[in-house]
Formats: structure tokens, C-alpha cells, sequence
């Protein structure tokens, strides 16, 4: 079997997998009452979505820990450099923030009043020396390509300069698709066109490992939308989105190609941007507003467009994105 077929198998293999455990996983979290809180500034229509189970993220992340873990097992356990022959580092990630994320949407489910999780300060805390060992990691442990542009020959060689890069862009991609999580189905097909892509990259550069890893996490997304569809019966809440955001920066990093990261994850980059905008336009304007709402998906909802609309168009979007990307990576 060629690896492709490999790649592609274990996407399959997974979302069935995934789908299976998705009913029994939905009861559990009704029967332990984690429900979707709801913003009351938010779209009045969102209210209808008050109760819906959260902590969703656990139905993907969970199965791509375990069959990757699994596949991996022989390597990890007979090679003592295992980080720079596997994926133990974008497991661990996807892990590590997917806790984060699970400690946010348990308080936030706990204090229903003030719809509030974890304190800001201590949630981009957490993130940053996480992501800052992942840095380190990748730096002296990894060593992948530090940066590939576009049509230049040469690997860019970052210096030092490369370990605080990789940390913000680790903790700002797991904020962005955090951010982009606000519409049934949005952040999952968005997140898993972003990991095909990069699937794909990954395997023009012959990472093995890596191609198996990103077709994995899309196999189990795509069984993730099977219950997000709209009207979702699931939300992945923090846990799902601060995870899959902070894997894809690792991955991208370990593929060299992270700079392309903002043109194949248009869409995060862009509901990022909507919120940095409104919120400087707010204050220069001392209280005017660009956008209807920020991020940019409500200004769409307040503008008359369906969740639908939105969803599938933003999707189209993040397709031919994608598709971009790998093109660049090509040259």
C-alpha cells in the first residue's frame, strides 16, 4: 500500500471509528448536564443552541490520540529519538491545549450566569509555556525546515529569533480558530481543509508521519460534523478549538511552510483580524463600530445571511484557500 493510500485509509478508518462513539459520547455529556452557554450579546438567534452538549472536541481528539498513538507505538518505544521520528509533539499539543480548553468550558458551564470559563490571563498563560516548550522542541529537538518562502531555493535559517515566533504563532492559531468557532460545522471544515492541505504539503516533503497525522484529525473531523451539522447536536467548545488551532501551527511549522499558514487558514486569520480591527476602530472612534459584530461571521448573521450561507461560503473560500497554498508550496 502506497503511503497515500495509507494516509487516506486512516482518514476513513477514523471517521468510522468516530462516528460510532459519537451517540454514546452525546448521551454522557447530557446526562452530566454540559451545555452550551450562551452569550447574551450574541445573535438572538443563538439562543435556541442554550444546552446543547459541549466539550464536543473530545469525540475527535481522543481517536486521533489513540490510532496515531498506536501506529506510532513501535517507533516510540525503540527509538530514543522519538521526537524527531514521530508525532509525539503534535499529539501532545493537541492534548495538552484540549485540557485548556476543557478547564475553559468546565468553568464556564459551572458559572452559567456569567458565562465565563477560565480568566483570561491564566488561559494565555497555560498557552504560552506550553507553547513555548513546543518551540523549544521543534528548535533542538525536531530541527525541521525554519522557514520556506515562496519560489526562494534557500531554507531561511531564523536564528533564535525562530523559538518566539514559533511560540506566538502557536498561540495565536489556537486563538484564531477559537475565535472562528461560533457557527454549527464553521470551525470543523474549516480546520479540516486546513489539515488536508497541509496533509498535502507534508507529503510532497515525504514526512510520513505527519501525512498519516493530518488525515487522521480530518477523518475524525469530518465524523465530528456527522453531530455539528446544523442543527448541531454537539459543540466542540474550547476543548475541540484551542487544539485543533495550536496542531495545525505545529504542524505547519514542522512542514516549514507556517508563513503560508494565514493564505490556508483564511478564514481564522480573517475572523482574527475582524476582532483586532473592531476593537481598534472602537476605541480611536471612542465608540463606533466597523463591523456589525465582531468576529466577522456575526457581522454576516446581523447582515441577513443563514448559518448555512455562511458556513458554505466561508468554506468555498477556505477551499480554494487551501488549494492556494499547496500551490505556493509548489513553487
Amino acid at each position: 500500500m502506497t503511503q497515500t493510500a495509507m494516509a487516506l485509509s486512516l482518514g476513513g478508518i477514523t471517521f468510522l471509528l468516530t462516528v460510532i462513539w459519537g451517540g454514546p459520547l452525546i448521551r454522557i455529556l447530557r446526562l452530566l448536564h454540559i451545555g452550551e452557554q450562551i452569550r447574551i450579546e450574541g445573535p438572538q438567534r443563538h439562543i435556541t443552541k442554550l444546552g446543547t452538549p459541549t466539550m464536543g472536541g473530545w469525540l475527535f481528539i481522543i481517536p486521533v490520540i489513540l490510532i496515531t498513538g498506536v501506529l506510532n507505538l513501535v517507533s516510540i518505544l525503540s527509538d530514543l529519538t522519538v521526537l524527531g521520528n514521530s508525532i509525539l509533539l503534535p499529539m501532545l499539543v493537541m492534548l495538552a491545549f484540549a485540557l485548556i480548553g476543557a478547564w475553559d468550558d468546565f468553568l464556564g458551564i459551572r458559572r452559567p450566569r456569567e458565562v465565563k470559563g477560565l480568566r483570561a490571563r491564566w488561559k494565555f498563560l497555560l498557552q504560552t509555556v506550553i507553547a513555548l516548550g513546543a518551540a523549544m522542541i521543534l528548535k533542538y529537538g525536531l530541527h525541521p525546515p525554519e522557514l520556506i518562502l515562496p519560489n526562494v531555493p534557500e531554507v531561511i535559517d531564523l536564528g533564535i529569533w525562530y523559538v518566539p515566533i514559533a511560540m506566538i504563532w502557536i498561540v495565536g492559531w489556537s486563538n484564531a480558530v477559537n475565535l472562528t468557532d461560533g457557527l454549527d460545522g464553521l470551525a470543523g471544515l474549516i480546520s479540516a481543509t486546513a489539515f488536508a492541505a497541509y496533509g498535502a504539503i507534508a507529503m510532497l516533503q515525504g514526512q510520513v508521519f505527519l501525512v498519516r497525522f493530518c488525515f487522521t484529525v480530518v477523518g475524525a473531523l469530518f465524523a465530528f460534523l456527522w453531530y455539528n451539522a446544523q442543527p448541531a447536536e454537539l459543540f466542540m467548545g474550547d476543548t475541540g478549538s484551542l487544539a485543533l488551532g495550536a496542531t495545525l501551527a505545529v504542524i505547519a511549522l514542522m512542514t516549514g511552510q507556517w508563513i503560508l499558514l494565514p493564505v490556508i487558514a483564511i478564514i481564522p486569520f480573517s475572523v482574527t483580524l475582524s476582532v483586532i480591527i473592531q476593537v481598534v476602530y472602537f476605541r480611536i472612534t471612542k465608540g463606533r463600530r466597523l463591523f456589525k459584530m465582531a468576529p466577522l461571521h456575526h457581522h454576516f448573521e446581523l447582515s441577513g445571511w443563514s448559518d448555512t450561507q455562511i458556513v458554505q461560503r466561508f468554506w468555498l473560500v477556505a477551499l480554494l484557500a487551501g488549494m492556494f497554498g499547496v500551490a505556493l508550496a509548489l513553487i
